[in-house]
């Protein structure tokens, strides 16, 4: 089966501006505009730039660097307009994406690679590394639950979203007819790299049941099994055994009994 892999694509980005049911189940604000001139947003969250920082990343080119120890280091810059309480959920988020993973969060001291979490409009991230400075938008306080926070940092490690994958449509189906008509190229598939891991209902990075729906009526529903009742997608707040494992194997990091 194929899962989830990093994949920084280019995109055009979408223009409309909505009070709808994001892909985190949440109605919020969402918004494409042009983030700092040549950045907009593709399928919700996902921050693409179009000017010379536009690469298309396959494979390794966009992972994080890797310790001698063993461990990934990503440093990060945290805003200081956050809260004390706002700075202990997002570092949740954190610790989520850490425990049963090699992938470490360091406060930024001097490293050139690092992720500048900001209250921007909306919750967003660039996928993948990127080189240098990058955002991560977290705004206060739609965007500060630990479910979220961890979901985007899940796209700057290199994650797309688990129903992006190329064979989704064996395991859900998209009802096209409920989506906004603005969002639906939010609903695209993409060849990605395989894992050999299965399609994860539970994935901290899977849409939620509701997403962008326009008349409150289901936009993925899974597809007809013995469990499909007993399944919530979108629900996550914390990361999947299956999402930890797609970081370790990621980035070669060996079993999760290692840390």
């Amino acid at each position: 089966m194929e899962q989830i892999i990093l994949l920084c694509l280019v995109s055009t980005f979408l223009s409309a501006v909505h009070a709808q049911v994001n892909i985190h189940g949440t109605a919020i604000l969402t918004t494409t505009r042009i983030i700092d001139g040549t950045t907009s947003l593709r399928e919700g969250d996902i921050a693409v730039s179009s000017g010379r920082r536009s690469k298309v990343c396959f494979a390794r080119s966009c992972l994080w660097n890797k310790s001698v120890d063993g461990h990934v280091y990503v440093a990060y810059r945290l805003s200081p307009d956050y809260s004390e309480m706002e700075t202990k959920l997002i570092k949740k988020g954190m610790e989520s994406v850490e425990k049963g993973t090699c992938v470490r969060f360091v406060p930024w001291t001097h490293q050139r690679d690092y992720v500048d979490i900001q209250p921007k409009s909306g919750c967003w991230s660039y996928l993948g590394a990127r080189g240098g400075r990058q955002t991560v938008s977290l705004q206060s306080p739609d965007c500060l639950r630990v479910g979220v926070i961890s979901h985007e940092f899940m796209h700057a490690l290199g994650f797309v979203h688990e129903q992006s994958r190329f064979d989704r449509d064996n395991y859900v189906t998209i009802m096209w007819p409920n989506i906004w008509r603005d969002r639906l190229r939010n609903f695209e598939k993409f060849k990605t790299d395989s894992l050999d891991l299965p399609y994860d209902y539970g994935s901290i990075m899977h849409f939620g049941m509701y997403a962008y729906s326009q008349d409150g009526q289901p936009t993925i529903i899974p597809k007809n099994n013995q469990n499909s009742k007993d399944i919530r997608l979108g629900k996550g707040s914390a990361l999947s055994r299956i999402d930890k494992m797609k970081i370790n194997k990621l980035y070669k990091c060996g079993g999760k009994d290692d840390y």
